[in-house]
């Protein structure tokens, strides 16, 4: 039996870097969390310990922070910027994968008017970028996966669950009118490398949303394809769009035993929301004459 160094990559994970411009009175800021990983020949340091191919750790932080000195731009600019650089470093590394978190801020309005310098984080949805290089030079294959986590949406209608098997474990009684909510986290794979980043991102979330709310929900699985449907049809530069949506349940509270009914009419409907355990959706939607780039994807959990 013979004993080998399987697939392996090594970086500088969760940089927090923030980008003040403050070349105006009116400033601006962009907020990320960039992660990076490289790959390429470094046998000799797992079994020799031996760090002659090596980029520190320490020093990919440090180009995280000195590319942002020049201006940081959208999460997909600036990830391509970041995993060229280092993807093109020394002969030994073949490939880079630069993950990045983006967070928005909203400026305080201070008597109805924005403030210049004054910012508060709206929410929790994370814009997100994923930028991979593979191979270095004219030949190399670049990748970008665009996205969003924690888009938090809901129906209070237009949403049915029926129709389902049932066993002797089923207890879920079927309905045609239940309240539909999920935190969506999606992403999508571009099929170019020089696009317009902040209108695409724009625009596939607006069509995110516009899908969710418009279509009559037989089940999440039905608005996941939707949705993604819907976007592969809009935007001829998205190649597939990846999506995980958990069901964050609403169940009807039982208000009899204080002799009170919970139906719908001239007062509020009362639910209890329930945050887990909850079903788990997960799918892709691609185009089937676009070939599949599973490196683009590497490294980045949490889809089918």
């Amino acid at each position: 039996m013979a004993i080998r160094l399987g697939a392996n990559q090594y970086g500088k994970a969760e940089v927090r870097v923030v980008a003040v411009d403050r070349s105006s009175p009116r400033h601006e800021i962009v907020d990320l969390n960039v992660s990076s990983a490289l790959r390429g020949d470094f046998a000799a340091a797992h079994t020799a310990g031996d760090n002659a191919h090596v980029l520190t750790t320490d020093a990919q932080k440090n180009t995280v922070f000195a590319l942002a000195r020049d201006g940081v731009g959208s999460p997909e600019a600036f990830g391509l910027r970041l995993a060229r650089h280092l993807a093109g470093s020394y002969p030994w590394i073949t490939g880079a994968r630069v993950a990045v978190e983006s967070y928005g801020w909203e400026r305080i309005a201070v008597a109805g008017v924005p403030h210049d310098h004054a910012f508060r984080r709206p929410g929790g949805e994370v814009r997100t970028a994923v930028v991979t290089v593979d191979g270095d030079g004219p030949g190399a294959q670049t990748h970008v996966l665009a996205g969003l986590t924690d888009l938090v949406v809901l129906k209070t209608t237009g949403s049915e669950f029926r129709g389902f098997p049932r066993d002797r474990y089923t207890t879920l009684a079927e309905t045609g009118d239940r309240v539909l909510a999920t935190a969506v986290t999606a992403r999508w794979r571009y099929l170019g490398t020089d696009l317009d980043w902040d209108g695409l991102f724009t625009g596939v979330r607006t069509t995110l949303l516009e899908t969710f709310a418009a279509t009559h929900s037989l089940a999440l699985q039905q608005s996941l394809y939707a949705m993604g449907e819907a976007v592969l049809e809009r935007f001829g530069d998205v190649a597939e769009v990846r999506m995980s949506m958990p069901n964050r349940h609403h169940f009807l509270q039982d208000l009899s035993a204080f002799g009170l009914d919970n139906t719908p009419g001239d007062r509020p409907v009362v639910y209890h929301a329930d945050d887990r355990p909850y079903g788990l959706i997960e799918g892709s939607v691609v185009r089937d004459d676009v070939p599949p780039a599973e490196v683009a994807w590497q490294g980045t959990p949490g889809f089918c």
